[in-house]
């Protein structure tokens, strides 16, 4: 006898954590399990299981970007709240659920070059940082957290006082991701990362990508199944009305 759908919040996984969650506008399966599943933060890249990959597809309108904006922190949900709660390597609880705080949870917007307010792309990068005066060590932190971000994404080679409008789409997309890298983000979540590329720079990205979900968790939404399959650890369907469920990719 199939289950009936629960009324529940987006629920996900942060390094050996799980999010559990009460009452929203989202439905799922009772047997469905939303797990994202990343690296452990103690060990090294090297020695880390990459199964980092979680991606959503779906219809235009069942309420993918909603649901990311609800992990995200940028919309609340209709009645609960979203917890996070860590687990060890076997399997059991490290410490009592605490809410998910949108700090560590990294947005990348579908063209997202749209958003770029700089004039450069050192200023892009750091637009928005804390403006309060800081000491040597402060600004020597902020420093290497550019240059690792820079390095991350492979923009190393860009002047960094180049306009960023006067970037190809390729390396838009990867400013985008290092100006959430900077912050060292648990989560990055991306919508429709490949919309609007030419073949290279789609190319360009998922390779990209793949190098990233080594070092961080990625929950993606996107159409673009065939070219991010290969990426895929964990990947759900959500139908019309928020209704969320565990299910392979389609034969693409």
């Amino acid at each position: 006898m199939a289950s009936s759908p629960l009324i529940v919040s987006p629920v996900a996984v942060f390094g050996s954590t799980r999010i559990a969650t009460a009452k929203s506008c989202f439905r799922r399966d009772f047997h469905f399990h939303f797990l994202l599943r990343v690296i452990q933060h103690s060990k090294s890249p090297a020695t880390s299981p990459a199964s980092n990959f979680g991606l959503i597809f779906g219809r235009s309108g069942s309420g993918k970007t909603t649901l990311l904006q609800l992990i995200a922190g940028l919309s609340k949900p209709t009645s609960g709240s979203i917890y996070i709660q860590r687990y060890g390597n076997d399997g059991k609880a490290l410490q009592s659920a605490e809410e998910l705080t949108p700090e560590k949870v990294g947005i990348v917007f579908q063209f997202p070059e749209r958003y770029f307010v700089a004039d450069s792309v050192l200023e892009e990068v750091i637009f928005g940082w804390p403006r309060q005066r800081g000491g040597l060590q402060l600004k020597e932190l902020l420093a290497s957290k550019l240059q690792k971000a820079i390095i991350s994404v492979g923009m190393q080679g860009i002047p960094l006082d180049k306009d960023p409008h006067s970037l190809s789409g390729g390396y838009k997309r990867r400013l985008a991701l290092a100006i959430q890298l900077v912050q060292i983000p648990d989560l990055l979540i991306l919508d429709e990362p490949l919309a609007g590329l030419d073949w290279k720079a789609r190319a360009d990205v998922v390779k990209l990508l793949k190098h990233l979900k080594k070092e961080l968790t990625l929950l993606v939404v996107s159409h673009d199944l065939k070219e991010l399959a290969p990426l895929v650890d964990w990947s759900w369907k959500m139908e019309i009305g928020g209704v969320l469920k565990e299910e392979p990719l389609p034969a693409c």
